[in-house]
């Protein structure tokens, strides 16, 4: 790559609307590891620049912006996405021109696209680790709330599958709640909790409707010790939002946690404090936005082009020390392999890692081996409650 032009990348992350609050978070995350591309040299000696659209969380601004990005400012890789939508709605985008998108966003999986990276947790990357913990620590009895689209319908029914698989497992309820639900909205849905008393609910409530729903379990005066709200959603950002007294108690899976404590995490998190304050917040989906963005790098580097067809076969061959662990691109699905662990908010706003795999899982997209039995204790390691 003999040009010295700077080497445009694609940014889609909302900085408004329902879903602000999680995408300024993966911005932040992306623009973190394009500032220590660039200054250690960028890429084969090009900076890396970001151009930068507000989608405002809108699926179909998600499209017209990706078609924008790729046809108007001719990159060819894009970055962005947190809801399943905006991803199916960028997905024909990419097809079309060939290009690449990355998304740092867990999923409901059953797709697998050769213009998409997914660097998210896939189903038997946290659905069933959330699953199985919750039902050996709380109870067989689910109720299952989320937010009405693709996402939560479709983790509610890999949900569902994993609660039968137990003798006595049970789903109470499975309702759902606009996009934008306020407190009024999960009235009803509290008064039913009370009623059918779960051992504990599911949540696929997404985006800043997350804080309406803790809050109005918090202020209904329900105990998560005993019923807490298991979510694969909910995770520091949204704590944050909803303050740590609402999110003590309740659990969540992912791959990644703020607080898991070894010396690349807390030398980054040092690095990340110094540059954006000491209040800052990152989760799951800030640590995918930003491995994504070296894997990307260092593919070029490798291939010596951004043209995806000398780009692909480098890209699915990437492997790198993020802060979770070391994650690598699985090429026959083109998602990733990551360390699944199971937290439980603490009155710090931070979470407290209960669970956690030994090695890496490999990532099964269509929930090919999707058992309990498959996390047997020589995968996972477990601590008490």
């Amino acid at each position: 790559m003999a040009s010295s032009q700077p080497l445009k990348i694609g940014v889609l992350f909302s900085q408004s609307g329902i879903v602000s609050t999680i995408e300024q978070s993966q911005l932040q995350g992306t623009l973190f590891a394009i500032e220590e591309i660039n200054a250690a040299g960028g890429v084969l000696g090009r900076e890396l620049c970001p151009v930068h659209y507000d989608p405002e969380s809108s699926p179909g601004k998600y499209r017209v912006l990706a078609e924008r990005l790729i046809v108007k400012d001719k990159v060819n890789a894009l970055f962005g996405g947190y809801k399943s939508s905006t991803r199916k709605a960028m997905q024909p985008v990419v097809e079309k021109w060939n290009k690449l998108l990355f998304y740092p966003t867990l999923y409901e999986g059953f797709e697998c696209s050769s213009n998409i990276i997914y660097t998210g947790a896939a189903p038997n990357q946290n659905s069933v680790q959330l699953a199985e913990f919750a039902m050996s620590n709380y109870g067989q009895r689910v109720y299952m709330v989320g937010s009405d689209y693709v996402y939560p319908h479709e983790s509610n029914r890999i949900m569902t599958d994993l609660v039968y698989q137990h003798p006595n497992g049970e789903k109470l309820a499975e309702r759902y709640v606009p996009l934008n639900a306020t407190h009024e909205d999960f009235k009803d849905i509290i008064a039913e909790i009370k009623q059918l008393q779960p051992d504990f609910i599911f949540s696929t409530v997404v985006g800043n409707s997350t804080t309406a729903l803790y809050q109005s379990y918090g202020d209904a005066g329900l105990d998560p010790k005993q019923m807490p709200i298991a979510s694969l959603t909910t995770l520091e950002a949204e704590i944050a939002e909803m303050g740590a007294q609402y999110g003590e108690g309740h659990i969540s899976s992912a791959p990644y946690f703020q607080s898991l404590n070894t010396p690349a995490n807390q030398n980054c998190l040092q690095r990340i404090k110094a540059r954006f304050g000491s209040d800052t917040v990152i989760s799951a989906g800030w640590e995918a936005a930003y491995f994504q963005v070296h894997l990307y790098a260092n593919a070029v580097r490798q291939a010596g082009s951004e043209s995806i067809d000398l780009l692909m076969p480098c890209l699915l061959q990437q492997e790198f020390e993020a802060l979770q662990g070391r994650v690598r691109i699985d090429p026959s699905n083109q998602h990733c392999y990551l360390h699944p662990r199971i937290g439980i908010a603490n009155s710090d706003g931070q979470f407290t890692i209960l669970s956690q795999s030994e090695t890496a899982v490999k990532p099964d997209p269509y929930l090919v081996t999707h058992t309990f039995e498959y996390f047997d204790n020589n995968i996972f390691h477990r601590e008490s409650l």
